[in-house]
């Protein structure tokens, strides 16, 4: 199924009519820079599908590109490097993640020749009342229609016995995560005569999005128990679910892991093409920074909105191809996906009756 590929044409197609560019500059000369948050510009995570997106500009509109890391990770550190960004001639600036709230909210005001786009995040001035001025765009994602989708499929392909869930910060976008995923698991109980068990104990909040270790030693102790696949949200924790996962695998045990953000088949490769990676519940984090890139370009900046990347624009799912899911799982999934797309079905963003 072409999922992806509407590349949010209808959103831009409306901004277009219904907004004019915000100082445009012309074709070819924007200069595109971005502000990681933790971790790496290759973290297969935020930064990566931020910064993948905008390497696509580079390639396909022309724009000059740049990024910085900040030397931590608080305010002052943020507004410091959007500062050294804009002096540099870099007035189109993309920061990925609800840490940089605050920090549009000051920039956007500061800044006020500069073009700002938060991803999962909204500005505000500490008191979480978004302010998205003329000058910005606030972008979300529907991470349990995501999480759903990859809950679907996983208990379609693995029919049986025991799954997990590792999240990292509980904030709303990985809890969306968690209950969507758990909705999926539900609806192919209900639906499709599987029979996959979610326990409380097997769903757990490290609290950090940087604990590498501590990701390991959780699932290790899931694994033990039993559990078949493990869902990871958890940014850098959730690299050491991938490892202890392939660490087990190489071994000659059954288990997966559930990616998230990104489609992270090629980071859970252990042996030659053999990936432990089942499917991944994905935001098109790289789409999103492509797109307001290229309404910036054609004038038609959606400035002072707030967007919603879902499963009707095609802003997540999971990825068009998965390795490790039987050809007749991903039928079904591309089945639902359809009705998900229509409102056949739909998919709540609370917690509802789900295990915490």
């Amino acid at each position: 199924m072409k999922r992806f590929g509407k590349r949010m044409a209808g959103i831009l197609c409306v901004v277009a009519l219904a907004t004019l560019s915000f100082g445009g500059m012309a074709w070819g000369a924007l200069k595109v820079g971005m502000v990681t948050d933790a971790g790496t510009i290759d973290d297969k995570s935020f930064n990566q599908g931020t910064w993948e997106g905008v390497l696509q500009a580079e390639k396909e509109l022309g724009v000059q590109i740049k990024y910085l890391k900040p030397g931590g990770t608080t305010e002052a550190d943020y507004l410091k490097e959007i500062g050294n960004l804009y002096d540099a001639g870099y007035r189109f600036i993309i920061t990925p993640g609800f840490k940089f709230e605050t920090t549009i909210f000051k920039a956007q005001n500061r800044y006020t020749k500069g073009k700002f786009v938060i991803l999962d995040g909204a500005p505000h001035k500490g008191d979480y009342t978004p302010e998205v001025n003329e000058n910005t765009v606030a972008i979300f994602f529907a991470e349990h229609e995501a999480g759903f989708m990859a809950g679907l499929a996983t208990a379609l392909q693995l029919k049986e016995g025991s799954v997990g869930f590792v999240g990292g910060m509980e904030i709303p976008p990985v809890q969306k995560f968690n209950w969507g995923f758990q909705q999926g698991v539900a609806f192919a109980n209900e639906n499709y005569g599987t029979e996959i068990v979610m326990s409380p104990e097997n769903v757990l909040y490290q609290g950090t999005f940087s604990d590498v270790a501590a990701g390991q030693q959780i699932t290790a102790s899931m694994y033990d128990r039993g559990v078949k696949a493990v869902f990871a949200a958890a940014g850098g924790v959730g690299v050491g679910v991938i490892n202890e996962a392939k660490t087990r695998a190489a071994a000659g045990k059954e288990v997966w892991v559930v990616g998230v953000d990104v489609d992270q088949y090629a980071d859970g490769i252990y042996q030659g093409e053999k990936s432990i990676i089942l499917t991944s519940a994905v935001k098109r984090i790289d789409h999103a920074a492509f797109d307001m890139i290229k309404a910036e370009q054609e004038g038609a900046f959606p400035g002072g909105q707030t967007l919603v990347f879902n499963a009707t624009n095609e802003g997540v799912g999971i990825p068009e191809k998965n390795p490790n899911l039987r050809e007749d799982v991903q039928q079904i999934a591309d089945e639902i996906f359809a009705k998900l797309q229509t409102g056949e079905i739909t998919v709540s963003a609370e917690r509802g009756d789900l295990i915490k």
